[in-house]
């Protein structure tokens, strides 16, 4: 009698903690599925330490409860407590029975910067859901990290202490043309809503405004004015029609027992500084759906995130227009996969060309989420190509919800980690620095790159008519960079206008234009200029038949093809007339020879006007026949077509018939080389002042071939 009481006794107590455990478990999952995530994080806790892992089912049970501990600290930004729950639940298997958990794991560890485990548990979880494209994102990522960071660009971030607190900080926008006024949510001790939110376990959200004073600070932060604007519920995210007499905002109740989702508001202006009680706008089918963040420029296209059905997965972003003759929001649709993902979209924003900046954790990023900058298509509702921002404004945290103020600067939110080594969400500003330019400006000689012209003076002109003037060193370069009394000579967004000249050369009165207008980097600018010298240029060698005129065009050289030194010359330098002069070695008859350079150059002119369409009376072309025997250098036993740049032990040497007659025994391939030295075309500069309106018309002669021989 007595055993069996105590067995029933027994069986009844087993039974009430079976209830218990049973009821704690299920007042957990509900926190869970609520979405009430900083409460379900101690309820599912609390019941994971309770349960044993003895047999099957109670393994399973614990391992659900230490994934749902896990996801809620993932929720909740704290991404070290997360990753240490997923390390549980996959101790105890629970990747059987949800892949995911090597996913979700791989994802903190990322942001977390620990890349080699976050790769680990990507492949983890590949080996389980082969080609899943969260999974290889997150491994190409991780792989990527030091380049997004080695790439970085030029922005300094800095938090604005300001306009934050301790509590969670978020979503800035501009609330009026001026940008003088910055609305954003916060959970600080101030809000309405004085419980805390179970969802995060930080005090509710509520909208907030700071002031732009005179010396460019923002002041104490104070709430939106207007009646029923800020409840004890959830608000944040807002945005302004482009008059500023609209504000859309999202709105998160919170009911027990209630899954509930977000919705989205609009308010209108009251005066000035107050709003009017607002209006929620109907966009969904089910109450448990959420749709917020929405973004707008003209109050009559909205942009908004979403869960609800028809999307790519997780959140996206979808769009709605407004009907004023029926005051009715159109059926919501998806902005498709070019910006969608199987991951989140959230925190569209416009930047102020149209293009679509929104944050994304489904693309290759840093880690969580990302902000990335999509272009927009023509003047339609339509955007492409989303470019990730790149770091420092991302970060392996989740970075999102970015305005732009102007073209160097904005503000963003940012999970990063602080000095305290929290991840909690802060407003950050970025400031892209001025681009840093400087100037180079090296002068050699035209046609000898090699000779660098010492002395030079050259004149730098901006847009507005302003000059400043330097002159080359010994080696032909002048620099310039920062002013004696501050600034830089070389700024953003303009032109400057490079001239040179010196005694003894031709001036060029176009000279050379540099701008730094579109430019969006920093850059050393290094201009090679070239003067003309008042002798003979030498020209790319032009060669013929023997006792003809025609180009020669063979395995060893292509004439025609030299003569483009002649057109680039011309193209360079618009005002320059140009003599075009051929020499003939010594042999033959003076009278032949005459008339064989004659044709010569006449083959030159022919084929640069009838060519290549150059202007006939740019070009004068001269015979020179045998009576100018060219100039040459002989270093050692070479002999130099071109000046060198160091005449140390080189002598000048004049080929005349004697001179190379001397040769012509002894050393037969060096006389027929120094008589072809002799066979060349030259150029001569007459005026670089040629204006084809008054230029007299050109002599037709330089068309027709002399009779020869």
């Amino acid at each position: 009698m007595k055993f069996k009481i105590a067995l029933t006794f027994l069986l009844l107590t087993f039974t009430t903690v079976v209830t218990a455990q049973n009821k704690k478990i299920a007042k957990a999952e509900l926190a869970y599925a609520s979405e009430n995530y900083s409460e379900a994080a101690l309820k599912c806790a609390a019941v994971y330490q309770k349960l044993g892992r003895k047999g099957n089912k109670a393994k399973m049970k614990k391992a659900n409860m230490a994934f749902k501990t896990a996801d809620c600290y993932r929720f909740t930004e704290r991404y070290r407590e997360a990753n240490e729950w997923y390390d549980r639940a996959i101790l105890l298997d629970q990747q059987s029975a949800t892949p995911e958990v090597y996913l979700f794991n791989g994802d903190m560890l990322q942001m977390m910067s620990e890349f080699d485990k976050a790769i680990e548990n990507y492949e983890k979880y590949l080996e389980l859901v082969p080609g899943d494209e969260r999974a290889l994102k997150g491994v190409q990522s991780c792989k990527m990290s030091n380049a997004f960071v080695a790439d970085k660009t030029r922005h300094i971030i800095e938090n604005q202490t300001a306009l934050n607190k301790k509590e969670f900080d978020m979503a800035p926008m501009f609330g009026n043309s001026k940008k003088t006024k910055l609305y954003f949510s916060s959970g600080r001790d101030e809000s309405i809503g004085k419980d805390k939110d179970p969802r995060t376990g930080e005090g509710y959200m509520d909208l907030w405004v700071s002031d732009l004073d005179k010396k460019g600070n923002w002041t104490e932060p104070y709430l939106v004015n207007g009646y029923g604007i800020n409840t004890i519920d959830n608000e944040g995210t807002v945005c302004f029609d482009s008059r500023f007499k609209k504000m859309f905002f999202t709105r998160c109740p919170n009911m027990k027992k209630a899954n509930l989702g977000c919705d989205i508001w609009v308010s209108e202006a009251k005066g000035k500084t107050e709003w009017k009680e607002p209006v929620k706008i109907d966009l969904k089918g089910h109450d448990s759906i959420s749709v917020g963040h929405p973004a707008t420029t003209d109050g009559k296209y909205l942009v908004f995130a979403s869960d609800m059905p028809g999307g790519h997965g997780g959140r996206d972003l979808w769009y709605t227009s407004y009907n004023k003759k029926t005051d009715t929001w159109s059926t919501p649709k998806n902005m498709g996969p070019e910006i969608n993902t199987k991951g989140n979209e959230l925190f569209p924003s416009f930047a102020l060309n149209g293009d679509l900046i929104f944050a994304s954790d489904g693309l290759m990023g840093m880690g969580g989420l990302d902000i990335y900058r999509a272009a927009q298509v023509g003047e339609e509702h339509k955007w492409e190509n989303p470019t990730n921002l790149g770091a420092p404004i991302n970060s392996t945290s989740n970075d999102y919800a970015l305005i732009i103020k102007d073209k160097k600067n904005g503000y963003f939110t940012s999970e990063r980690k602080t000095s305290g080594g929290e991840y909690v969400p802060d407003i950050y500003s970025y400031l892209l620095p001025p681009n840093v330019y400087d100037l180079k400006v090296v002068v050699s000689e035209l046609g000898n790159s090699a000779i660098k012209i010492e002395d030079t003076r050259v004149v730098v002109t901006t847009a507005d008519g302003a000059t400043w003037e330097g002159y080359t060193d010994d080696v032909g370069s002048v620099f310039w960079n920062k002013k004696p009394a501050g600034g830089r000579y070389i700024n953003e967004e303009s032109g400057y206008t490079i001239n040179i000249s010196k005694a003894g050369f031709h001036e060029d009165k176009s000279g050379t234009t540099i701008s730094t207008v579109g430019l969006d980097y920093g850059q050393n600018f290094v201009i090679d200029m070239a003067l003309l010298p008042k002798k003979p240029i030498r020209l790319p060698e032009v060669r013929y038949p023997l006792n003809k005129w025609d180009l020669l065009v063979d395995s060893t050289i292509n004439s025609t093809d030299s003569l483009l030194f002649v057109f680039d010359m011309l193209e360079e330098y618009p005002g320059m007339i140009l003599e075009l002069s051929s020499h003939t070695d010594s042999r033959g008859t003076n009278r032949a020879n005459q008339k064989l350079s004659e044709n010569r150059a006449k083959a030159c002119y022919k084929y640069l006007v009838e060519k290549k369409g150059v202007d006939p009376r740019r070009i004068v072309p001269k015979g020179k026949g045998e009576l100018e025997p060219r100039t040459i250098w002989k270093k050692g036993d070479e002999y130099l077509a071109s000046r060198p740049a160091n005449m140390d032990g080189v002598e000048e040497v004049k080929l005349t018939v004697a001179y190379i007659n001397s040769f012509k025994r002894t050393n037969p391939d060096l006389f027929e080389l120094l008589h072809q030295y002799n066979r060349r075309t030259e150029g001569k500069v007459i005026t670089m002042d040629f204006d084809p309106e008054t230029a007299p018309a050109a002599d037709a002669r330089h068309l027709k071939f002399v009779r020869y021989p």
